[in-house]
C-alpha cells in the first residue's frame, strides 16, 4: 500500500509500505476513506520532535475489511470512526471516561494512518460504526471526530463549559476552532476566540464565537479581563501547547475558573507560586476521544454540526508533502488526504 513517511524534519514522502495484517485476535483492518494532517504532526516536521523514517497520521475513517476472531462490535463492511488511542473500553480507567489512558492503550498512529489501510488494535473498544454508509459530504466531519473535534470537545468539557459561562479559546488551529463549536453546543453564553488570522476568525464566528481577540500574551490577557469586567473568563481552553499559550490561558481565567488544556505540551513549565495564587482548576491531556465518539457521530449524522469545515485543503494522498507545507506556512488550517 501507499503510505506517508517522514524521513526527517521537513522531508515527507509517500512510499510503498507493507499492507497491515491481523496480529492479535482483537485487531481490525480498515480501508481508509479519508485521513489528514494534524497540527501535532508539525512538531516533528519542524524538528521539535524526532522523526526518522516515521509512518505518519493518526486520524482516520473508513470501511472494515478484516477482523480478528475476538472482534464482536464491528463487522466487515462497517464504516467506522476511531480514536488515535486504541483502548479496551472496559478497564477501570476507560469506564471512568479516560480511554486515552486505558490500562492497555496503544497509539494507533504508530501504524501510520496517512495510508491506504490501517491496523487498529483493540477494535471493539476503539472503533465506532456509523448508522450506515455516510454520504460523501459527511466524511470530512466524521474524520474531524476522530481527533480534532473530540479533542476540542474534551477541552471544553475539561474547562467546565456550560450555560451562563464566558469561554475563551487560546489557539485558532483546528482544535481551537472546534473547541469554539463545542463550547457553543455545550451552551456557553459568550465565546471569545483568540485569533489574529482573518480566515480563522471568520470560521470561529461561524462556529459560535461572539468575540474575537487578536492580542496575545499579556496584551491578550488584558483584553480578556477588559471583556469580562476585570474578572477573567469562567472557562479557558488551551489548544496550542507552548509556554506562552498555557500562561495566557491560566492568566485569562478568573479565580475559581477552569482551564482545559489539550495542546500537546512542549517546554511548558508552570510557576508554582503564581499557580498557587491563581486559584484556578487545571485539567487536560490527550483527549479521550472514544468517550465522545457516539454522541459526536450522531450530531454529525443528524447534520446538527459541521466540523468538517476546518478542512480547507483537500489533496490526494500522493501530495501529502504539500499538505504539510501548506499547514506549516499557515496557508491551510487543516489538510484532508484522500487515499
Amino acid at each position: 500500500m501507499r503510505g506517508v513517511v517522514m524521513h526527517t524534519a521537513g522531508d515527507v514522502r509517500v512510499e510503498e509500505r507493507e499492507d497491515p495484517k491481523i496480529i492479535e485476535p482483537t485487531d481490525a483492518i480498515v480501508k481508509l476513506t479519508a485521513t489528514c494532517v494534524c497540527g501535532s504532526d508539525l512538531w516533528p516536521y519542524r524538528g521539535i520532535e524526532p522523526a526518522d523514517h516515521t509512518p505518519m497520521g493518526h486520524e482516520y475513517v473508513g470501511v472494515v475489511t478484516e477482523i480478528g476472531d475476538e472482534v464482536k462490535s464491528v463487522a466487515v463492511g462497517d464504516f467506522v470512526v476511531g480514536s488515535f488511542f486504541a483502548s479496551d473500553n472496559t478497564c477501570e480507567i476507560c469506564q471512568a471516561g479516560y480511554q486515552s489512558r486505558c490500562a492497555h492503550a496503544e497509539y494507533v498512529g504508530a501504524g501510520g494512518a496517512q495510508a491506504e489501510y490501517l491496523r487498529v488494535p483493540l477494535a471493539d473498544g476503539t472503533l465506532v460504526a456509523t448508522p450506515g454508509m455516510p454520504d460523501d459530504d459527511l466524511i470530512p466531519s466524521l474524520l474531524a471526530a476522530s481527533d480534532v473535534l473530540g479533542t476540542g470537545w474534551f477541552g471544553a468539557v475539561a474547562a467546565e463549559v456550560g450555560p451562563g459561562k464566558t469561554v475563551a479559546v487560546v489557539g485558532d488551529g483546528a482544535v481551537g476552532l472546534l473547541a469554539v463549536l463545542a463550547a457553543k453546543q455545550l451552551g456557553a453564553e459568550r465565546i471569545i476566540a483568540m485569533s489574529r488570522h482573518a480566515s480563522r476568525q471568520k470560521l470561529a464566528r461561524e462556529f459560535g464565537a461572539s468575540d474575537i481577540v487578536a492580542e496575545r500574551g499579556d496584551e491578550g490577557v488584558a483584553r480578556i479581563k477588559e471583556l469580562t469586567g476585570g474578572y477573567g473568563a469562567h472557562s479557558v481552553i488551551e489548544a496550542v501547547g507552548t509556554q506562552e499559550s498555557m500562561m495566557q490561558a491560566i492568566r485569562s481565567t478568573r479565580p475559581g475558573g477552569h482551564v482545559g488544556y489539550v495542546g500537546v505540551a512542549h517546554g511548558v513549565e508552570l510557576p508554582g507560586e503564581e499557580l498557587f495564587f491563581a486559584e484556578v482548576h487545571l485539567h487536560g491531556g490527550p483527549a479521550p476521544v472514544r468517550r465522545f465518539l457516539p454522541e459526536l457521530i450522531q450530531l454529525i449524522w443528524d447534520r446538527k454540526i459541521d466540523p468538517g469545515k476546518v478542512f480547507d485543503l483537500t489533496l490526494p494522498l500522493d501530495q501529502a508533502a504539500e499538505g504539510f507545507t501548506a499547514m506549516d506556512e499557515r496557508r491551510a488550517i487543516k489538510t484532508l488526504l484522500k487515499p
